[in-house]
């Protein structure tokens, strides 16, 4: 069934939680995978899903994500398809910013006007999932619905850090409790299938996708039913509007924290991951022009690698290591997740820096990295050694931060010669 959908990709706010990566930008234009950034994830999921007119709403440092849905995602002359920013504005009926997540789309729907569209699928920009949005508008339309809310089944540990729904055997939702107390969970569980039952999965949170029906929407603006879909769109629909639950199956997991994106990435290298890069619907990006990553003398297991990739170290183990990487010889990287770079250093900068002892672009020689995060352009010199891991405390530096015993290195960071970090 084809659907008349507008996607509305939320760009997020400030990420605190992943910062220093969220320095200097926005949640979803942090890389991943080595090769992609988190936008990639929704954008590709709607246009496997045959749904190709999207927006995002982009606010908070937006320039390197602006700059990356410009240079990925190209239409042709006779295709109805886009995907366009639009960018919080001040105009003279509203001067402030966006106040939340429904805010910003209340404040986008004046730019709706234009496009033909039944049905407004709305997404988070910092996921890791693959789904066919399809299968949720059937259900949506159906099942007569005018709010739609994507769950995923989830056991009490994780679901006091979710809005939990409650359900019942038709998928109405009958109530919402945003991050509820372990003493009020036995009051929520809901009808899932015999598999998580049994793993102890009872409990349905909001994975933050929804869809709503056109007129739906925007009556309820016009009721002013608040700035937030978690916090108050969503509530105030149960009971008063025919709100669904469409339960996902498959692995889903929110990059909010520093601890999450590490393990996430990580888990991408493991011989059976979680999340398939290698499936028939492919996660799309910006188009860049490499060469193929040259590896020598190299012991690697359980890695990956991005384009144009300039490899001597020693052993390379359970590591994802992103595009245009320098590293040198008799390096090690462990349990670790190397950005790369945004641009190559001619050999001329490498010779004279060389000469002068001063670090390049990349990881030097004889170097140790464990567990560690190194963002774009770091600059880390012969010897370094980073050790991550609980013996450190958290805390920011001026290089770098540790959460949760990851390292993070900043972006465009200088590590001297001989550095040690735990």
């Amino acid at each position: 069934m084809k659907h008349n959908v507008i996607s509305i990709v939320l760009g997020g706010g400030r990420g605190t939680r992943l910062f220093p990566l969220t320095y200097t930008r926005s949640k979803p234009a942090v890389p991943i995978a080595g090769k992609y950034r988190l936008v990639d994830i929704p954008i590709s999921n709607c246009l496997n899903s045959g749904l190709n007119k999207i927006l995002v709403l982009t606010q908070f440092n937006s320039a390197s994500l602006n700059s990356h849905i410009k240079n990925s995602y190209h239409f042709d002359i006779f295709s109805k398809g886009f995907v366009d920013i639009l960018a919080a504005e001040q105009n003279v009926e509203n001067d402030n910013w966006y106040q939340g997540t429904a805010d910003a789309v209340r404040q986008t729907m004046k730019h709706l006007e234009k496009y033909d569209y039944d049905y407004i699928l709305i997404l988070s920009g910092d996921q890791l999932y693959q789904m066919d949005f399809t299968e949720m508008l059937d259900f949506h339309i159906e099942n007569g619905g005018d709010v739609t809310i994507a769950t995923i089944p989830v056991n009490a540990k994780d679901a006091t850090g979710f809005g939990i729904l409650s359900s019942d055997d038709e998928g109405n939702i009958t109530s919402f409790v945003e991050k509820p107390a372990l003493d009020a969970l036995e009051d929520l569980k809901s009808e899932v299938s015999e598999e998580n039952k049994h793993k102890g999965k009872e409990y349905l949170a909001s994975m933050g996708i929804y869809i709503f029906t056109k007129s739906i929407l925007k009556k309820m603006f016009d009721e002013g039913a608040g700035d937030d879909f978690g916090k108050d769109i969503i509530p105030s629909s149960i009971g008063k509007y025919k709100t669904l639950s469409y339960q996902y199956e498959g692995y889903w997991t929110d990059i909010g924290t520093i601890e999450s994106f590490y393990e996430a990435n990580l888990d991408l290298c493991q011989d059976l991951p979680q999340f398939n890069l290698f499936s028939t619907s492919p996660i799309y990006t910006r188009a860049r022009m490499l060469p193929p990553s040259k590896i020598n003398g190299s012991y690697v297991s359980k890695a990956i690698f991005g384009d144009g990739c300039i490899i001597m170290a020693d052993k390379i183990e359970n590591s994802i290591i992103g595009n245009r990487t320098r590293i040198d010889k008799g390096s090690t990287i462990v349990n670790s997740y190397i950005m790369g770079s945004d641009f190559y250093q001619n050999t001329d900068e490498i010779l004279k820096n060389n000469k002068k002892g001063n670090p390049n672009m990349g990881v030097g020689k004889y170097c140790y990295i464990e567990k560690a995060i190194l963002d774009k352009n770091s600059y880390i010199g012969d010897n370094v050694r980073i050790i991550g891991g609980k013996h450190l405390k958290d805390g920011d530096y001026k290089t770098y931060s540790v959460q949760d015993g990851i390292v993070v290195v900043k972006k465009g960071a200088v590590l001297p010669p001989g550095t040690h970090i735990g």
